[in-house]
């Protein structure tokens, strides 16, 4: 049985979601899936280069770099948090607040991954996993607040059926992961799409293109503004009071 726990996330919209946090065995078990798959690559690619001499030698050792450095980062920036290893347990690096994590926070996970391995076998990293109530590595994945968790999406292959499969009927995604292709998705489930937190005109007018079924904003007056410049018909507008004289 994997060791997991739970981790809670209030968003701003005062809704709070619960992700269960990847312990060290399920880490373990994907770091090495690839590490299986970067040494099988390796082979394959220093077998070919050595007919190249010296040349293929060169090239052999920037694959061996690229691939010590940069193959975590690479995935997880572009494939939504999860390297081959990862996704084949079902898990994802992120912020400690449900966003996906970027450049910078993958960066600084990987590069100081030298840590982790002192005096060997990973064992900061591991001590650290089994000592920190997210499971998380060391102070770079503390103080940055970055997390492995396990995820729903491996049951599901993407959140709109999650959503569907957990009963839902709308799907309440940030504006800013949304494509036509999950839209699409999202409706021929029976979804509605309401899209999060739309701020920027150029945002808005963007969300509108692609066809969702709603908007929360902070600027609802924005929204109204795009709406009627396109002709489009307007909610009810809801009428604030303004504070009576002398009110605090």
């Amino acid at each position: 049985m994997l060791l997991d726990t739970a981790y809670n996330i209030g968003t701003p919209e005062g809704v709070e979601l619960r992700l269960p946090v990847a312990g060290l065995a399920s880490r373990s078990l994907a770091w090495l899936i690839d590490a299986f798959i970067k040494f099988a690559l390796l082979m394959v690619f220093s077998i070919v280069l050595q007919f190249l001499g010296d040349f293929g030698a060169g090239v052999t050792l920037i694959l061996m770099f690229v691939s010590l450095w940069f193959y975590n980062v690479l995935f997880e920036v572009f494939s939504h948090g999860s390297t081959p290893g990862k996704k084949a347990l079902g898990l994802r690096v992120m912020n400690a607040n449900g966003t996906p994590v970027g450049w910078t926070g993958s960066l600084l996970r990987n590069l100081i991954r030298f840590v982790d391995t002192l005096p060997g076998c990973y064992a900061f990293g591991c001590i650290s996993v089994l000592l920190s109530r997210q499971f998380q590595r060391l102070r770079h994945d503390v103080d940055q607040r970055r997390s492995v968790v396990s995820d729903g999406l491996a049951q599901h292959a993407s959140v709109p059926r999650m959503v569907h499969a957990a009963g839902g009927r709308i799907w309440s995604p940030y504006h800013g992961d949304l494509d036509a292709a999950q839209l699409e998705e999202a409706r021929a489930l029976g979804l509605k799409v309401i899209v999060w937190t739309v701020n920027e005109p150029t945002h808005i007018a963007a969300m509108l293109d692609l066809g969702v079924d709603g908007i929360i904003s902070d600027y609802p007056d924005r929204v109204r503004a795009e709406l009627q410049r396109r002709g489009m018909a307007l909610p009810a507008a809801t009428p604030v009071e303004p504070a009576a004289a002398g009110a605090r």
